[in-house]
C-alpha cells in the first residue's frame, strides 16, 4: 500500500463525487491516501468536477496526488480500491424512468417498480464491465459499489461475476440511522447496534440498542408513529418537499408492521396509488435534482476552478460519502466494523431462499464480510419480499436473455404495477426511449 492507498472512484463525474473526495482528504490521519483518481465516460462533465477537486486536494490534503482520466487502464492500474457511483443515462434518462410509468397512473421512481427495472437494464452492462477493468489491471482491489438500483445491481454481480471482489451497499439505512439520533437526541449513528433485515430500499429495523444494551426501540417507535421520520428544522426535508413527505409517511408504513421500523422506500410498494395520486408527472424528483443538488454542485464547481477560493467551498460531505470510507477502511484494517451490506443470503435469513441477494448486517474485515444471522422471518415481511426479489431475478434473466417475456414478466410482478395490460404498454414505452443502453429484447 506504500504511503497510503490509491483510491479511484468510478462515476467521476457525479454530484456526490466532490462530497467522497473532501471526506478522503478530511480522515487521511485515520485512513491515509496517496492517491484518487475519477474515472468517468463523460469527460466534460467530469472535467469540471475534477478541476475543482484538484483545486481543494490541493488547498486541504496537497500531499495526495489527483488526476482524472476517460481511459479505464490508466484508471484502473495500481489501485487498492474502486468506489463506483455510475448513472447510466444520467438525469436525462431519470426523467423518463419516472415519468414514463406515471403516464399510466404507476409510481415514478428511480429505484422502485417500473423505473428502477428500466434503470437496472441499463446499469448491469457497465457495472459489469467496472468489474472486469478492476480484475484486469488491480486484480487484488475491492470495489465497493454505490450504483443503483443497488438490488438488480447486486442480483446481476452476484449472477455474472460471483467471485469478484464486490460489496455492493446503500447509504439509506445509514441515512435512517442519522434520523434516528436526530429523534433521540444521540450525537452519531455509531452510538447506536442496529439489526435490519431486507432487500435493498425493502427492509425492515428490528433491533436498535445503544453500546450499553439499552433499548431504544419504545422511544423511536412513539415518535414514528406519530410523525414518521421527519423531525422539524431538517435541512433536506425543508428544502426538497419529496423528502418532507416520504419521512412523514413513514408513519403509514410503520402501522403495517409495528414490531419494527420502516425502510422510507415500503411507500412505493405499500401505497402506490396514493404515491402516484400525489405524484406532479410534469415535476418529478428528477427535475428537483436536476434544479436543485445538479445545478447547485456544478455552479460551485465553476466557482471554486474561478475563483480559488477553497475557504468558502460548499462542497458538503454526506452520509454517501461517510459509509463507503467507513467501509474502506474496515477492509483495509480489518477493524470488523458493523455494517449493513447487500450480500447472498445463504441461510442468513433462515426462511428466506438462499440465492437471493439481502440486506442484513455484516462484520466487515480484510477477507471481506462474515453475515449475522438473522433467523426467521415474519409472513408479511417474508411474502412482501419473495415477490420483489422475483421481480429482481426475472429482470436480470431479461438482461442476460435478451427476453421480452421476462421484462414485461418482471414489470407485471412489481405490486407497485396494477395489471398486466399497464405493465406491456410501460414496457413498450420504456424500449422506445432506451435503444442505447438495453440489450435487444425478443
Amino acid at each position: 500500500m506504500g504511503n497510503g492507498f490509491s483510491i479511484l472512484i468510478a462515476g467521476g463525474g457525479s454530484t456526490y463525487t466532490p462530497g467522497i473526495v473532501r471526506l478522503l482528504a478530511h480522515k487521511s490521519s485515520i485512513f491515509p491516501i496517496r492517491q484518487i483518481k475519477l474515472y468517468d465516460n463523460d469527460a466534460d462533465r467530469q472535467r469540471l468536477i475534477g478541476d475543482a477537486c484538484s483545486i481543494l486536494l490541493g488547498a486541504e490534503a496537497p500531499q495526495i496526488d489527483f488526476s482524472y482520466t476517460t481511459d479505464p487502464e490508466e484508471a484502473f492500474t495500481g489501485i487498492d480500491f474502486v468506489m463506483a457511483h455510475i448513472r447510466v443515462g444520467k438525469y436525462a434518462m431519470r426523467e423518463l424512468d419516472e415519468k414514463i410509468p406515471l403516464r399510466y397512473g404507476v409510481v415514478g421512481q428511480e429505484t422502485c417498480g417500473p423505473g428502477g427495472i428500466a434503470y437496472g437494464m441499463r446499469s448491469i452492462g457497465p457495472i459489469i464491465q467496472l468489474i472486469d477493468y478492476m480484475e484486469k489491471y488491480s486484480p487484488k482491489a475491492w470495489m465497493l459499489n454505490y450504483s443503483n438500483p443497488a438490488a438488480i445491481v447486486a442480483e446481476a454481480t452476484n449472477r455474472l461475476r460471483p467471485h469478484s471482489r464486490i460489496i455492493n451497499i446503500c447509504d439509506m439505512p445509514v441515512c435512517l440511522e442519522s434520523k434516528m439520533c436526530s429523534i433521540l437526541g444521540l450525537q452519531s449513528r455509531r452510538e447506536m447496534l442496529v439489526r435490519y433485515y431486507g432487500l435493498n430500499h425493502f427492509g425492515w429495523f428490528t433491533e436498535i440498542t445503544d453500546r450499553q444494551g439499552n433499548d431504544l426501540m419504545p422511544r423511536l417507535k412513539a415518535f414514528i408513529k406519530e410523525n414518521g421520520y421527519y423531525v422539524k428544522g431538517d435541512p433536506k426535508a425543508e428544502q426538497e418537499e419529496s423528502w418532507k413527505l416520504t419521512y412523514q409517511m413513514a408513519k403509514d408504513v410503520y402501522a403495517l408492521a409495528p414490531d419494527t421500523l420502516p425502510n422510507t422506500y415500503l411507500k412505493y410498494y405499500l401505497f402506490p396509488n396514493q404515491v402516484a395520486a400525489h405524484s406532479n408527472p410534469d415535476y418529478t424528483r428528477a427535475n428537483e435534482v436536476m434544479d436543485g443538488r445538479e445545478k447547485e454542485i456544478f455552479e460551485e464547481a465553476r466557482r471554486l476552478i474561478e475563483t480559488k477560493d477553497v475557504a468558502g467551498c460548499r462542497f458538503s460531505i454526506g452520509h454517501h460519502a461517510d459509509f463507503i470510507v467507513d467501509l474502506a477502511r474496515a477492509i483495509a484494517y480489518n477493524t470488523q466494523e458493523r455494517m449493513l451490506l447487500i450480500v447472498p443470503n445463504e441461510g442468513a435469513i433462515e426462511n428466506f431462499d438462499s440465492d437471493t441477494m439481502v440486506e442484513i448486517p455484516c462484520l466487515v474485515g480484510s477477507n471481506g464480510y462474515e453475515k449475522l444471522s438473522i433467523g426467521k422471518i415474519p409472513r408479511f415481511q417474508k411474502g412482501l419480499m419473495e415477490q420483489q426479489v422475483a421481480v429482481e431475478k426475472l429482470t436480470v434473466d431479461a438482461w442476460i436473455e435478451g427476453s421480452y417475456l421476462k421484462l414485461w414478466q418482471a414489470i407485471t410482478m412489481s405490486k407497485t404495477v396494477p395489471g398486466a395490460d399497464i405493465a406491456k404498454k410501460i414496457l413498450d414505452d420504456f424500449i422506445k426511449v432506451n435503444r442505447d443502453y438495453w440489450p435487444a429484447l425478443k
